[in-house]
């Protein structure tokens, strides 16, 4: 027989919001299924109806928090294969800068996908194969249109972790940024800049790197 607290209506979301706030805060390992339950309201005879045991309830948290950060939809123009590759890659670093400064009430999202990178669990692998990889590939995708065919594939995935490594840095050094430029606030218009600006970088960048192939062949 289903638990009591499993008929309360959103029960197993406010698991997910409960146990998400206590993985992000603690990690994996020192998070307790109690402290959970405890936070939501709810029993742990609920965590094992809904998740089974405090792995599938990680799981969970970690996939809902990477679907609410990455919306597909929002890559619709990185998608549009009718578009200059430029304005694809421009896309493509304007979402990603989107989602990784995004602030709301769920700020929990992105601190406990970084908790996951930080300390990998064998959930990464899943979050990898699901979300992240297909992503990647979209990104290599247009990186191939822009350099050409005779680029060697390792050479094109390096320039794509180069593309996400300049957004990356605009979040875990935004403490420093606004330090060193103040006029940076994050705003949406701010955001819009920095995603041009890396943008053209990396349309600078990946045209060095089809010259220096070059002079290789």
């Amino acid at each position: 027989m289903m638990d009591q607290h499993c008929d309360k209506p959103n029960t197993r979301q406010r698991l997910l919001e409960a146990a998400g706030e206590v993985f992000a805060e603690k990690g994996f390992r020192n998070a307790t299924v109690r402290g959970i339950v405890r936070r939501a309201g709810a029993n742990l005879n609920a965590v094992n109806y809904y998740f089974g045991d405090k792995q599938g309830l990680y799981q969970s948290a970690i996939e809902y928090a990477h679907q609410n950060i990455a919306q597909e939809h929002e890559l619709a123009a990185a998608r549009d294969e009718t578009s200059e590759p430029a304005d694809r890659l421009l896309a493509f670093v304007g979402v990603l800068l989107q989602r990784v400064t995004r602030k709301g009430h769920n700020d929990w999202h992105g601190k406990l996908m970084a908790m996951e990178m930080a300390e990998p669990t064998e959930v990464l692998d899943i979050v990898v194969a699901r979300f992240i990889r297909p992503r990647f590939g979209l990104l290599v995708g247009i990186i191939r249109e822009l350099v050409g065919e005779e680029t060697p594939q390792r050479e094109i995935e390096l320039c794509a972790e180069s593309v996400v490594a300049q957004c990356i840095h605009f979040v875990h050094g935004r403490a420093i940024i606004t330090r060193l430029m103040p006029f940076l606030t994050y705003s949406e218009s701010d955001i819009d800049m920095m995603a041009r600006h890396i943008t053209q970088f990396s349309l600078a960048g990946l045209k060095s790197c089809t010259q220096t192939e070059g002079a290789k062949s």
